[in-house]
């Protein structure tokens, strides 16, 4: 895998957050695609039918399930497929927590382009 084709699954309720965060991505010149899902039961979905995922970006706070939620879901199956796990939120006080259930990396909102590609670069192998 080149830095160039990234496949990127998008998982946020908020459907303004998506649309800016698929254009900062499409903008990066890293991204080939960016898949989206509305919440972590959804992005579960996603992950057992689609294996070429390289990277999850996830907001935490979501109906149906949430991202603390779906990381530890994700995380605790080993036979679901196991990308690396950005978590992205507004909430700051939540890193410690996403991280301790198998968050790869935190980046708080509004999400800073140059910050969120760099770390993007840094979680993947």
């Amino acid at each position: 895998m080149t830095r160039d084709d990234l496949i990127v699954l998008a998982v946020d309720d908020d459907m303004i957050n998506l649309k800016l965060l698929k254009s900062l991505l499409k903008k990066s010149g890293i991204v080939k695609e960016v898949v989206e899902a509305s919440n972590g039961s959804d992005a579960i979905g996603v992950l057992k039918a689609r294996t070429d995922i390289d990277i999850v970006l996830l907001d935490i706070i979501m109906p149906v399930m949430g991202g603390i939620e779906m990381l530890k879901v994700v995380r605790a199956d080993n036979n679901l497929y196991q990308p690396p796990i950005i978590v992205l939120t507004t909430d700051e006080t939540r890193k410690a927590e996403a991280l301790e259930v198998g968050a790869n990396e935190f980046v708080t909102k509004p999400i800073r382009s140059d910050e969120l590609i760099r770390k993007m670069k840094s979680v993947i192998v």
